[in-house]
């Protein structure tokens, strides 16, 4: 599976932004979000099963939505209120292993994508 990250940008703190990742082929993986910003290492930001189960890093909850179009091999994640410790390359993956929603052990990886939040 090829993953293609896009829709990353500069915003201002507050705005939003909406992030893609096209998978090339049908995939009932679960879809997975990361981020990494300077300097850090990277973490889980969040990720949906292909039954739609969704799990959140405690920081996005309530700001970011992730959600999936089965039909189109894709997963978007909606970010709101973006605050500058937002701004990192976001990265998606994917998790064939079949357990439902998970934080680590991902397949696949996408190229990233750079979110930038100005203050």
């Amino acid at each position: 599976v090829q993953l293609q990250a896009s829709g990353g940008g500069l915003v201002q703190a507050g705005g939003s932004l909406r992030l893609s990742c096209a998978a090339s082929t049908f995939t009932t993986a679960t879809m997975g979000w990361f981020r990494q910003a300077p300097g850090k290492e990277r973490e889980f930001v969040a990720a949906i099963s292909w039954r739609r189960s969704t799990d959140y890093k405690d920081s996005v909850k309530g700001r970011f939505t992730i959600s999936r179009d089965n039909a189109k091999n894709t997963v978007y994640l909606q970010m709101n209120s973006l605050k500058p410790e937002d701004t990192a390359v976001y990265y998606c993956a994917a998790d064939d292993s079949r357990v439902g929603v998970r934080r680590s052990g991902y397949d696949y990886w996408g190229q990233g994508t750079l979110v930038t939040v100005s203050s």
